[in-house]
């Protein structure tokens, strides 16, 4: 699938470091050989970004919703045909309780080593895959996000749900929508960027940059940006499934407009994908049923759809996380452990396994390492809208006290019973609707039925 990547990092590290040793040496000449290799660099980076992209397969891979909407599968579209309050009060519970729960397990060991993750469950005394919160963790009082502790992702240590960007994202989704309504555009969404958040990374820090700098929001997520493929879009995908419970294309059309400030293609695609199986995911007892429905609603020969048919195909080969992660070395080596296809394959193995046992689901993601705290929050966020709360094991939340810390700007707190409620409200508000909001009744009329 790739190339042959020579080590660019050891060559210009060692670069640097002769530099030094020959200055120290009194070597003459340092500055233009330098200079020379900064020149070649930055002209290979120019040459690369230029080159041309497959025409066929761009054909297959649009980044325009209509033309998106124009190549999904036959799909249901929508299963509610008007808001189930009742089914949707346990099922949105259990749906934000998982999503945190997974991300919060996570978080701790993100882009950890299998092996790493294992030794320190022996260490502590800890299952491996875990089945509860790590009962301590490395480096307790360092802060992620400059807001929460280490230790506050800990068993002992937890007094609410402690930050993160997969929960910041979610909540941002909320603003959003009650800030402008469901059918908020692309705009919107670049100026609630620009209004609550404060730093993001890899293709949110592209886009928040381009933005402050003045680029449009629709130009935001292409200028200088070589993650636009990645992971970060999908991790945006879950209020829109939460707004737009029974309704896979509404909450795939909100997930779009979103997704582009930041991603394209594949990037567009896995957020697309998850909002629309997590809305699912409120009218099923299946969560496999819920990943097929959330697969009509993308492209369906799109590289991530042909990745995601083939997780669901091989799926019962794959009995745990040490299978799961081999597997995903293997299908896409030289992958970035941060893209969207090879988490998402993760994702759904963690669900495949687990199936309605949500402890088994988020301990056996997050034992597959990768971008484990995003693949256990969405993997989390969907079986629990298919179990509810009710279904979730108590310990997973009893420590959340009806609180999520956070890092938006001017938003440093929330109550999960006044989330819950908010979610509720725009998801009627979304289903007062006649047709999804915020497209165009021609592009509705595309994609099948």
């Amino acid at each position: 699938m790739y190339p042959r990547m020579p080590d660019l990092k050891k060559l210009t590290d060692e670069l640097a470091l002769y530099a030094q040793l020959k200055a120290e040496y009194g070597a003459p000449g340092i500055a233009p050989v330098l200079a020379a290799a900064e020149r070649a660099l930055r002209a290979s980076l120019a040459h690369l970004k230029k080159l041309p992209v497959n025409k066929t397969l761009r054909a297959r891979e649009p980044d325009d919703l209509e033309r998106i909407r124009a190549l999904r599968p036959a799909g249901p579209r929508r299963l509610w045909q008007q808001f189930d309050a009742h089914a949707y009060r346990d099922r949105i519970a259990g749906a934000l309780i998982g999503r945190m729960a997974g991300c919060t397990l996570g978080a701790p060991v993100e882009f950890w080593p299998v092996e790493k993750m294992q030794a320190l469950a022996e260490e502590l005394g800890d299952a491996f895959p875990p089945t509860d919160y790590w009962r301590r963790v490395p480096d307790p009082h360092g802060k992620r996000y400059n807001v929460s502790r280490r230790e506050a992702y800990s068993r002992a240590g937890m007094a609410g749900v402690p930050v993160d960007d997969d929960i910041a994202y979610t909540l941002l989704g909320l603003l959003i929508a009650e800030d402008y309504g469901p059918a908020f555009t692309l705009d919107d969404v670049g100026n609630a960027w620009l209004q609550y958040l404060p730093y993001a990374c890899t293709a949110e820090d592209i886009a928040l940059r381009n933005l402050k700098k003045g680029v449009p929001a629709a130009q935001a997520g292409a200028r200088d940006n070589p993650y636009c493929e990645w992971i970060g879009a999908d991790i945006r995908a879950d209020p829109w499934g939460y707004m737009a419970p029974g309704w896979p294309e509404c909450a795939a059309a909100m997930a779009y407009r979103d997704a582009y400030l930041s991603h394209r293609r594949q990037g567009v695609y896995g957020a697309m994908f998850f909002a629309a199986a997590i809305a699912a995911a409120f009218c099923t007892s299946d969560p496999l049923e819920a990943l097929r429905i959330g697969l009509t609603e993308i492209p369906r020969d799109c590289a991530l759809a042909r990745a995601v048919r083939w997780a669901l195909r091989v799926a019962p080969t794959i009995k745990n996380h040490s299978q799961a992660r081999a597997a995903v070395d293997a299908h896409f080596k030289g992958m970035s452990g941060v893209h969207t296809i090879n988490n998402a394959c993760l994702t759904i193995w963690g669900i495949t396994i687990g199936g309605t046992d949500f402890t088994r689901v988020i301990g056996e993601t997050v034992a597959m390492g990768l971008d484990n705290d995003c693949t256990a929050a969405t993997a989390g966020s969907i079986v629990g809208a298919v179990i509810g709360v009710k279904n979730i094991p108590a310990r997973w939340y009893s420590r959340f006290n009806d609180t999520i810390h956070s890092y938006l700007i001017g938003k440093k707190r929330f109550s999960i019973s006044g989330m819950l409620r908010r979610f509720d409200q725009q998801a009627r508000r979304v289903h007062r609707q006649p047709g999804v909001p915020g497209v165009a009744r021609t592009a509705a009329r595309g994609g099948g039925r």
